[in-house]
This record gives structure tokens, sequence and C-alpha cells, in this order.
């Protein structure tokens, strides 16, 4: 299995687990995200099926995985991961930004994905955002990604999402919606004259309603649930 021994980094830095079947592309991102001095890589995996383990033994903080591997592919992996205690942020690596297999990705739990020709400070960012719990993508470039990959939304899916959307209070509803519009957390409160603070509660109440993972995910639900087009969902 090709796991290395994590590199000495700093006791704050970013504890980051690459996973892709390319070792070309390994050595690249290692290369290129090993020079940063608040970044520590602790291992390396080859395919989606080594990356539990790895996760155990290494404890990072945001595994950046390739989406594409022949054994287990990287949102079996995030499923996976994500369904764990403590589970690490995961951006996930990509050829296309408009693939249905990102989509499936981000509805697993993934905080964002890169293009694999991302500039390296971008992925470098990228790797630094989700570690601090932000996600990597707007919501301009969310919405596009859903409507050219799903093709809209089904009718069975829509109705999920707003029996989900319908357990939320009014308050939270509000702010699942400023959350699917890409607003930060001020944004919100300045817009529902609420301090951030009982922004960032709201925030974590509709995660664990919801029994979701991140901010893209609330966004996904309120598309979904038809309440980014002008539609209030009743």
């Amino acid at each position: 299995m090709p796991w290395r021994a994590p590199t000495v980094g700093t006791m704050n830095a970013i504890r980051l687990l690459l996973v892709d079947d390319d070792p070309l592309v390994r050595a690249g991102l290692s290369f290129m995200m090993g020079g940063a001095d608040d970044i520590e890589i602790v291992g390396e995996a080859a395919d989606g099926g080594e990356v539990e383990a790895l996760v155990d033994r290494t404890r990072p903080d945001v595994v950046l995985m390739d989406i594409r591997m022949p054994v287990i592919d990287g949102i079996t992996a995030t499923e996976r991961l994500r369904g764990r205690e403590d589970a690490p942020q995961i951006v996930v690596l990509t050829t296309f930004h408009a693939d249905d297999q990102v989509l499936r990705a981000l509805r697993a739990g993934a905080a964002g994905f890169v293009l694999k020709d991302t500039p390296p400070v971008e992925i470098l960012d990228a790797v630094r955002r989700v570690a601090a719990g932000d996600p990597v993508l707007s919501p301009a470039v969310t919405r596009q990604l859903m409507e050219h990959a799903a093709g809209g939304t089904p009718g069975g899916r829509r109705s999920g999402a707003r029996d989900r959307i319908g357990t939320l209070n009014d308050r939270e509803r509000e702010v699942a919606v400023g959350v699917g519009r890409g607003s930060s957390n001020a944004e919100i409160a300045a817009e529902l004259y609420m301090s951030v603070a009982t922004v960032k509660t709201h925030v974590s109440r509709i995660l664990a309603k919801l029994s979701l993972n991140n901010r893209v995910q609330i966004a996904l639900l309120t598309y979904d649930a038809g309440l980014l087009e002008g539609d209030d969902g009743h």
C-alpha cells in the first residue's frame, strides 16, 4: 500500500491525506502541498478501499480524494468516511467541473471539489478553507453543476426535500435559504436581524435535524426543494 510516514510539520498544521490511483498525480500533489508550512501530508492511498484504515492511522483533517478509482471510487469512499464520527473534511478531485459524479460526491458529504488542472495556489486555498469549515465552491457553481449534471430536480427528490425542509422551524428555514444563496453567517445575520452567533446556532441545528454534513449539503437540499427558485416550497 503506498503509505508513507508522516512528514514533520507544526503542531497547528492541517493534516492532509492524498488519495489518487495515479502515482504521478500523487507525487505532484505531495510536492505541491508538502511545500506549504501550514500543511502536513500524513499519508497517501491509491484506492478508496485503503482510505478508512489510513484515516484511522493518520487522523487527517482533510482528504483530497480522486473521484474515479478502479476498485472503490471516491464517491463510495466519501460516503463511508462522512458516515463516521469525527469524519475528516473531503475535497474531491475531478477532470470535469459539470459532472454527475461530482454532484454525487457533494451529496455524499464532500465539502467541495477542485479540478485536477486547478492552479496549485487554489488547491492549497481549498484545503485551507475546508479545514476551517468553509465550502470551496460558490452557490452559482453549485447550481450550475446541479442543473447541468442532474438535468433538473426529479419530482420524488423535490417532494422528499420539501418534507425534510418542513421539519425546520421558520427561522431555521430562513437561515437554510440564506446558506443556499451563498450568504455568509454575517450576511444572514444582517438580513434576518439576528446575531452571527445565533446564525451559527441555527446552522448547527439544521445540520443536526437534517443529518447533513456541511453547508454544501444544505444548499443542495434548498435547491432540491425549490427554495432558490422563488418558490417557497408550499
